[in-house]
């Protein structure tokens, strides 16, 4: 690798993310301003000659709850704990599709250059709780390939793992479904095991936004190791938090951390690996927008000045096995 490589995914799921933390108390002009925004982002990245992998739950990929059903796998996740279930909530809260079903916006992601259309599991699918088998994860995995084939003639690549619950023994059967690569957790302790959440774990996270306190966030790219059947594991570097609208010192310590990673990885010819999710940008979408157009200036300085490269996960993918045929 002769440059430095920014990395952006998203984990985009609307209502799909969050479901069982909210029910039904959510405020409907977040996931307005949410829907919105997808364009807004393609649009800067399309000009900036950014790629991006938009990792998407499978189920909105569904016109309507008539296609939702005949996509959806027999076998669904019989978790320990049922609100976890994406099918146990949509039977007892109903389908709405505003927040449920985003068909033309995976259409306008596949339409733009560099974009990457990834998958973030059918159902926000939770690899690691209790109750659910393998078998189970199989037909999740299965049920979005179908529909994205079905639908959008694509074979998707890349795995986001929904709440960055990455269960080893299942590695294998993402790469039997056709995925070549999937995100994995940053290197430090407070990242790992994030079903296992505490307080330390938050407090350490929130912290490393502003101050150094985990490992260097970048990676070379020798530091991906390829196992035998299993998908290449491609860690993040860091998640790009939401602006606090009451916190602007907060916003600019946070922000002047990640271009100083992204200089220290173009500076050092490695990979830094960024990801949000784009309903992160509801809140405040217009000052949001502009700390991602300030993001994207700071790489085009990069690019010129280092000769930093932007790749999607599924452009990384294949760099690394190049590597390995030559």
């Amino acid at each position: 690798m002769n440059s430095g490589i920014f990395c952006i995914s998203l984990d985009f799921e609307l209502l799909w993310g969050i479901f069982d933390k909210v029910g039904t108390k959510y405020n409907p002009k977040y996931f307005e301003h949410t829907r919105n925004l997808v364009p807004d982002m393609l649009q800067v990245f399309a000009k900036n000659r950014v790629q991006a992998t938009w990792a998407t739950v499978g189920m909105l990929f569904a016109e309507n709850e008539e296609e939702w059903l005949a996509y959806s796998p027999i076998q669904k996740p019989s978790y320990r704990e049922p609100k976890l279930s994406a099918y146990e909530f949509a039977d007892k809260m109903g389908l709405n599709p505003a927040v449920h079903f985003a068909p033309e916006l995976i259409k306008q992601i596949i339409e733009t250059p560099g974009q990457e259309l990834g998958s973030h599991t059918f159902a926000h699918y939770y690899t690691l709780m209790r109750g659910q088998s393998p078998e189970q994860f199989r037909q999740d995995l299965q049920a979005t390939q179908k529909i994205s084939q079905d639908k959008f003639g694509i074979t998707l690549k890349s795995l986001v793992f929904p709440r960055n619950h990455i269960n080893e023994l299942y590695l294998p059967i993402c790469l039997e479904e056709g995925y070549t690569q999937a995100r994995s957790n940053p290197k430090s302790w407070f990242w790992q095991e994030t079903q296992h959440e505490d307080l330390s774990k938050k407090w350490f996270r929130s912290a490393d936004c502003f101050i150094p306190i985990g490992k260097n966030t970048s990676f070379s790219k020798d530091e991906m190791k390829v196992y035998p059947n299993e998908p290449l594991l491609i860690p993040a570097s860091r998640i790009l938090r939401p602006i606090s609208k009451n916190n602007q010192v907060f916003n600019s310590v946070r922000l002047a951390r990640v271009k100083s990673e992204m200089s220290y990885a173009a500076k050092n010819k490695e990979i830094y690996h960024l990801w949000w999710h784009p309903h992160n940008f509801a809140n405040d979408p217009i000052q949001s927008m502009i700390e991602l157009e300030e993001l994207l200036v700071h790489f085009q300085f990069l690019k010129a000045e280092y000769g930093m490269e932007s790749m999607n996960m599924e452009g990384i993918g294949q760099l690394k096995m190049k590597e390995l045929r030559i």
